[in-house]
């Protein structure tokens, strides 16, 4: 089972952007077989701290491939968590176990905010007139135009995520 589903992505020339719905926010990390289990305690590996050992690895299998050196992305590259509490009003909250949408505000429904712009973020680079001709994004997924497997449609409706 996943610890993460994938709500939208877009790949742009210079950039990237996902939207991860995060089910643990630390998982344990797999021991070397040579190790011994009895005498290592498990460790835990936090979600920001996978993003981090993924864009690591691919940088190191660019670079190696291309005979590089040196950073691929941007020290700035980041994380945010999109539920957590801040100055923004959250989508949905937790009531008694349930997941209810918060209406009260809807302009202020930030998870929602971050959806549509990584969405729409090609036609608004100018890189296509229409959001469904940009092949490296969610929405052709996201509208039902493809049928591919990378985000989980279930996920995306339970939140409430909705597109302009």
């Amino acid at each position: 089972m996943p610890f993460a589903d994938l709500l939208a992505w877009c790949l742009m020339p210079n950039h990237f952007h996902l939207m991860v719905h995060v089910k643990e926010e630390e998982l344990p990390v797999s021991q070397d077989s040579t190790q011994s289990r009895a005498l290592t305690p498990p460790q835990t590996r936090s979600f920001q701290q996978s993003i981090g050992l993924m864009l690591a690895s691919y940088t190191r299998a660019i670079n190696k491939r291309n005979n590089w050196s040196g950073s691929l992305f941007r020290k700035q590259t980041k994380a945010i968590c999109l539920s957590c509490s801040n100055n923004n009003a959250r989508a949905w909250f937790d009531l008694q176990g349930i997941t209810v949408i918060n209406i009260q505000h809807s302009e202020m429904q930030y998870p929602n905010i971050c959806f549509n712009y990584i969405n729409l973020n090609p036609v608004k680079d100018r890189l296509v007139k229409q959001c469904e001709a940009w092949e490296f994004s969610s929405y052709a997924d996201i509208k039902g135009l493809r049928n591919g497997k990378l985000i989980n449609r279930e996920k995306i409706n339970e939140l409430g995520l909705l597109l302009q």
